[in-house]
């Protein structure tokens, strides 16, 4: 089976996942910074799905 190959997509699908990929950091350390401070049930979920999609830029997952 290919590997997902990001580069084949249309251009603007390919503009919206780098746009999206270097948006997740700076949300990753709002969202970090709000739960350490208000911790609350959804504070700590959307902390998890913003790390696990940032590991998933970072190893190139997406």
């Amino acid at each position: 089976m290919a590997r997902y190959y990001r580069y084949k997509l249309p251009p603007w699908a390919r503009n919206c996942l780098f746009v999206a990929e270097k948006v997740t950091l700076p949300i990753l350390i709002f969202q970090l910074i709000r739960t350490l401070f208000f911790p609350t049930t959804l504070d700590v979920f959307l902390l998890g799905l913003l790390v696990g999609v940032f590991i998933a830029f970072y190893l190139e997952w997406i």
